[in-house]
């Protein structure tokens, strides 16, 4: 397994080994001392899983205020989608900045999304699965948004605002200068 950081402090992406023969191939998709080590030391409590039927299929940007704020760490097992995770952390060099990794079935490859940030994705084709660990259980009350194309970001989302396909709750997040909550 590998463990490949960004420029900014916190996500990383986490590259299974497969090893394969005639028959298909196996891997290892998540070790926890190995995570541990490398990227976070933390506990998942929670696994989630969503499935977008259409092609250009936003969810995002969501994350949850401290003292529930989440961790996640996301794949896409059946599937092609445009991660992303925003920095949502006042006191960072990197506050406002964004990583973004493609997760597909095909390379099994997972995005470690720490608390902290905001995390959305969209889906490159049609019928994607997206799956989850997460470090803290869903709480309604602490739950809140960021807007998906606030320029300020300066996310290249591969879908363009007239054809993305929202839930209503996510086409009226506040952006980023709005956000009356940050992490520190």
């Amino acid at each position: 397994m590998e463990f490949r950081k960004f420029d900014i402090d916190g996500p990383a992406l986490v590259v299974p080994r497969r090893i394969g023969d005639e028959r298909g191939w196996f891997a290892e998709e998540f070790r926890a001392d190995a995570f541990r080590r490398e990227v976070a030391d933390v506990d998942f409590v929670q696994h989630n899983r969503s499935y977008s039927r259409p092609k250009g299929t936003l969810r995002g940007l969501h994350f949850q205020l401290e003292p529930r704020a989440q961790g996640k760490l996301v794949r896409c097992p059946r599937g092609h989608i445009l991660d992303v995770a925003v920095d949502l952390r006042s006191s960072s060099p990197t506050f406002g900045q964004h990583v973004a990794a493609e997760l597909t079935g095909e390379n099994g490859h997972q995005l470690w999304v720490p608390a902290g940030f905001a995390h959305g994705f969209c889906t490159l084709e049609e019928d994607c699965e997206v799956a989850y660990l997460v470090t803290d259980y869903y709480s309604p009350e602490h739950d809140r948004g960021l807007l998906w194309n606030d320029p300020e970001l300066g996310i290249e989302w591969p879908v363009v605002e007239a054809e993305a396909i929202l839930s209503p709750k996510d086409r009226v997040q506040p952006s980023l200068a709005d956000l009356d909550v940050l992490f520190t």
